[in-house]
């Protein structure tokens, strides 16, 4: 019944990164702009609406997207700046409730059940507000139960919009949901579910936990969950993230590995991105490359290390490039692990003894 009682507000900052940017450069607006490495090789971090128009997205090679809008605007990542405004924002989510869970520097779930002589689209109202008023920029809410259901419902009004499913609308509200915004349903799941004819979570909801996890193992039951709305997670201020990874299958097999190191240097770009965005705190103790070869067989290599270097991960590549003898390589991922934040702070208490 927890799930049933509690406010769980989701707050997602509208084009966060090109927000900021076209705040501290108005002559932009109403141009398409983009935020993203500026090589041929890079890849878009976030775009505004203008560029979505053209089919742009985030983690979309800077290339194709010039390709889809030639006079799109492309701007350098600054991540200080985006962190100085992420914890701007945080601020104000604290001013409201100690239970923060920060998914990425533009986007988090606060619970906010300890208001009971308010609703949770009240609190979101007032929340995006103040958040309009300090930084000048828009963010979309979801107020829900549940964090699954906040996540989907902050998408529905963007931008600059809020949603709340109220649980008396929880069941009619899932029914007509896509599969493909259940949390962990990624491109292979979906296609194995639409081959099944199953395109809502009404349809989902048609078959029992017995065939779900006999089709999809230990994922079933999540899914026969999520079909119903059903999410008991809570949110978690210090949820700790031991690792973070980018991978490519690729259309046609690689053969060659300087091929395939020059399709790791992206890979090895958005993951850079990424750590830098939404880790920047972590203190990185290994790198690591996967490869798939053709016939599925798969092999990782990795290596101590403190910090992301294309030549750590171009050495980890040809190591695994090695094992393969001679076979064509259909994915190539690399990633890195962090040290627990737990031992690291034990260990600088230590060092503060001293």
């Amino acid at each position: 019944m927890e799930s049933r009682i509690r406010k769980i507000i989701h707050i997602d900052m509208d084009c966060f990164y090109a927000a900021v940017e076209l705040r501290e450069q108005p002559h932009l607006r109403g141009r398409p702009v983009a935020v993203g490495g500026r090589s041929g090789r890079g890849v878009l971090t976030t775009c505004n609406y203008e560029a979505r128009a053209f089919g742009c997205h985030s983690a979309m090679p800077v290339f194709k997207a010039l390709q889809l809008c030639p006079q799109l605007v492309l701007l350098p990542v600054r991540h200080d700046l985006y962190k100085h405004e992420s914890q701007r924002i945080r601020e104000i989510f604290a001013e409201y409730t100690d239970l923060i869970e920060p998914l990425s520097l533009d986007e988090a779930y606060l619970d906010v059940s300890h208001f009971t002589d308010r609703s949770g689209a009240s609190l979101a109202e007032e929340i995006r507000t103040r958040i309009r008023e300090t930084t000048g920029l828009t963010a979309s809410a979801g107020i829900a139960s549940s964090k699954f259901l906040a996540k989907v419902a902050s998408d529905w009004r963007k931008p600059d919009g809020q949603f709340e499913v109220a649980e008396a609308d929880i069941d009619d509200f899932v029914r007509q949901l896509p599969v493909s915004k259940i949390w962990g349903v990624g491109q292979r799941t979906g296609e194995k579910l639409t081959g099944m004819g199953i395109h809502t979570c009404g349809d989902l909801q048609q078959y029992s936990l017995v065939e779900l996890d006999r089709c999809f193992g230990h994922f079933g039951q999540r899914l026969h969950e999520l079909c119903r709305g059903r999410d008991s997670r809570p949110v978690r201020p210090h949820r700790e993230v031991k690792s973070v990874s980018n991978e490519r299958t690729f259309p046609i097999n690689v053969d060659t590995a300087e091929e395939g190191l020059r399709r790791l240097v992206p890979i090895i770009e958005e993951l850079a991105m990424d750590c830098s965005s939404k880790h920047d705190h972590r203190m990185i103790r290994e790198r690591f490359v996967k490869i798939k070869f053709e016939d599925f067989s798969v092999t990782t290599t990795q290596r101590a290390a403190s910090d992301i270097e294309v030549s750590g991960f171009t050495e980890l590549l040809e190591e695994g490039w090695s094992r393969g003898g001679g076979k064509a390589v259909r994915l190539i991922g690399a990633g890195v692990r962090f040290h627990s934040q737990s031992r690291v702070a034990h260990a600088a208490g230590q060092l503060e003894m001293f």
